[in-house]
């Protein structure tokens, strides 16, 4: 009675009136008492609506059945492979949709069923992995900044490789209140990579000045990153970055010199342990004894140069003496560099004038630091109005940018 009843009206209606009645039809079914053959009309009368040629009654059948468990579940799943201003209701809010059913709907759909599913209050990985490999840019930035994404470390990186160069897109993943160590390597990467294309086609700099600069920043940053994983993870966290950046090329002498010419020694416990093959525990026994012949053993089997010897050996030994604490922001240790050179130089035979380049750029990198702290707590004491970048002040974030744009800027003008 109530679908040949409805029907018959239907025929006359027009489709604004269709909507509002499939929306108290569809309130009907879900809240009133009715009995099992009623039900069964309505349900019946409800399924037919979805084929309408009206989206303002799809729509209407879509807004009010959402959020129900026991919406009829055939009817549930057409609306959700509705056009998308129909389908996103259910996709972004039914609890009766399987992760297969969001898979295939994320697949077949467009940007705005993408987005609906995407910011879905809960959204499990199997259909994150799905997101980040096929979904479109504003899909992708709507499930990295969604708390209730189930992301996983594999599925970021994949969105970094697809959309690492989009800031908006980079912005969106930092925002997570956690990001595996990995993830945070890939977005340096990403942000190094569009920083030095952008400079170089701008004619700012050549592409050799850029590469290294680029360079120079993305260690910076991964000095960074290997402190707050061994914050979060120990030596675990560490050992996992270790071997992310070994395998994808990165782990260079220069990065694991800077880190401990940073006062951070993680790294390069993990390297000699991941390089040598040996026990975490007899690698750590043997960099106690550092000016020792199982040290240098232990370094020739990792395979690090061996000229950069003598520079790992002055930069423990002045660790040591100085009990030098690693900053939390990566900044090079003047003194220890300079440790460093002296070291270099009392053995200098003509083979380590690359090395002592190398440590001549730390040196200036880290005398140009120092200068803009002390001139930035000198405008602070005496109430000078600042002229250095607005990065370069005394207290220095917890977690500092993963890459440096006010140095970069600093090194253009340079360059300029």
């Amino acid at each position: 009675m109530i679908m040949r009843h409805f029907l018959s009206w239907a025929q006359t209606a027009n489709a604004a009136q269709r909507a509002e009645a499939a929306g108290a039809l569809a309130r009907a079914y879900l809240y009133a008492d009715l009995d099992s053959s009623q039900r069964r009309e309505a349900e019946l009368t409800l399924t037919s609506l979805a084929e309408d040629s009206s989206p303002l009654v799809r729509r209407a059948l879509a807004e009010n059945l959402a959020s129900a468990v026991d919406a009829p579940r055939a009817l549930v799943s057409a609306l959700a492979c509705d056009q998308s201003d129909v389908a996103s209701p259910i996709l972004s809010r039914s609890p009766l949709l399987s992760d297969a059913e969001l898979i295939d709907c994320a697949a077949i759909g467009d940007v705005f069923a993408q987005t609906a599913i995407a910011l879905r209050a809960r959204v499990p990985s199997s259909v994150c992995a799905a997101l980040a490999e096929i979904g479109a840019r504003e899909a992708s930035i709507s499930l990295a900044v969604n708390p209730g994404a189930e992301i996983t470390a594999f599925s970021l990186c994949r969105m970094v490789e697809r959309f690492g160069d989009d800031g908006e897109m980079r912005e969106a993943l930092l925002s997570r209140p956690w990001l595996p160590a990995t993830v945070r390597n890939a977005l340096v990467n990403a942000a190094a990579a569009s920083l030095s294309a952008f400079v170089v086609d701008c004619g700012w700099l050549t592409q050799a000045r850029a590469e290294r600069l680029s360079q120079e920043e993305r260690d910076k940053a991964n000095v960074v990153i290997v402190a707050d994983a061994a914050e979060q993870d120990g030596r675990r966290g560490v050992r996992e970055l270790v071997q992310h950046l070994c395998a994808s090329g990165q782990l260079t002498a220069s990065l694991v010199l800077r880190a401990l010419l940073s006062g951070n020694r993680d790294l390069f416990e993990a390297t000699l342990t991941e390089l040598s093959g040996l026990r975490e525990e007899k690698v750590a026994g043997l960099l106690r004894d550092f000016r020792g012949a199982g040290f240098a053993a232990l370094y020739a089997r990792a395979g690090l140069p061996e000229k950069f010897l003598p520079a790992f050996r002055a930069a423990l030994e002045a660790q040591r003496d100085h009990a030098m604490a690693p900053h939390s922001d990566a900044r090079l240790s003047l003194v220890l560099i300079e440790h460093v050179l002296a070291a270099c130089a009392a053995i200098d035979n003509g083979e380590l004038d690359r090395l002592k380049a190398l440590l001549r750029r730390f040196q200036r990198e880290a005398a140009l630091e120092q200068a803009r702290l002390e001139t930035a707590r000198l405008a602070a004491d005496s109430h000078i109005p600042e002229v250095l970048p607005a990065a370069a002040i005394l207290e220095t974030p917890a977690r500092a940018p993963l890459i440096d744009l006010d140095a970069f800027d600093a090194e253009l003008r340079e360059a300029a």
